[in-house]
């Protein structure tokens, strides 16, 4: 006769799972950085920004495409005139497979939603203040510029809030999304440390990366330490984000961060 202890049925630990069911199960905090409402948390601004970019962007003088999204457009000049949306299709997609992947529930809750516009809001205000502190001024310079205040303070405000759309979306995928992900591939599963190591390295490497991609020059020539250093903290500062609230969370943050800081530069 088999032993109580053998034929009891034991229920699989947490981690193992199916996502359906700890989906169903799971508060706003899981739920919020779970690739199907991150998917659809950020579909409107995958939206606004393609639509923008061709009314305010493309005629826009000075002013062109998203660093970031110029990289990934670079990998996909073979497609000709359609590579222009393939950035934001293979955003689209890269979330998509992640929650087939997942086997995660299809089940929409639009309060989790709108408390992602809050939270994201409200992570927002810390770069506001950080920028006070770090350049001893409120910044006049978004994270999603390169080229100089000059040509962005001349658009409409439709194109500034495209611009900081852009920036959140495809900043952070470049940097967070892929980079860290990739480097916590590396510390993780091939040189076979610890999870914190991966992202903490992860973190800094991301960090440098995206202060060098922001056009940090001072005027009176060299590098502008106090721009550099602002960069640098707000680089880390996504990077925690990112790893503790999910890319949706980190992606708004971002863009709202820049949408605030844009449409308060005004032309001479």
């Amino acid at each position: 006769m088999a032993s109580p202890r053998a034929t009891r049925s034991t229920p699989p630990p947490t981690g193992t799972r199916p996502a359906r069911a700890a989906d169903l199960e799971a508060g706003y905090a899981n739920l919020s950085s779970r690739p199907w409402h991150v998917l659809l948390f950020l579909l409107p601004l995958i939206a606004a920004y393609e639509v923008g970019l061709i009314l305010y962007l493309s005629g826009a003088k000075g002013v062109g495409d998203i660093s970031a999204r110029t990289i990934l457009r670079g990998l996909f000049d073979a497609f000709g005139p359609s590579s222009l949306h393939l950035p934001a299709i293979v955003l689209l997609v890269v979330l998509l497979l992640w929650h087939l992947i997942e086997r995660g529930s299809w089940r929409v809750r639009p309060a989790v939603l709108g408390l992602m516009w809050l939270e994201s809001f409200v992570w927002a205000l810390p770069l506001l203040v950080l920028g006070a502190v770090v350049m001893s001024r409120p910044v006049g310079q978004p994270m999603a510029m390169a080229d100089g205040t000059a040509a962005l303070a001349q658009l409409p405000w439709q194109a500034k809030l495209t611009v900081s759309i852009g920036a959140g979306l495809y900043e952070e995928l470049v940097f967070r999304l892929v980079l860290i992900t990739l480097i916590h591939l590396v510390i993780v599963d091939f040189l076979r440390l610890q999870s914190q190591a991966g992202y903490i390295v992860g973190a800094v490497v991301s960090a440098v990366l995206f202060a060098l991609y922001h056009n940090v020059q001072h005027p009176g020539g060299g590098a502008d330490m106090r721009l550099l250093a602002f960069y640098s903290i707000a680089g880390l500062y996504f990077a925690f984000l990112f790893a503790w609230r999910g890319f949706g969370i980190v992606v708004a943050a971002h863009a709202i961060y820049d949408a605030i800081v844009l449409l308060s530069v005004r032309s001479n």
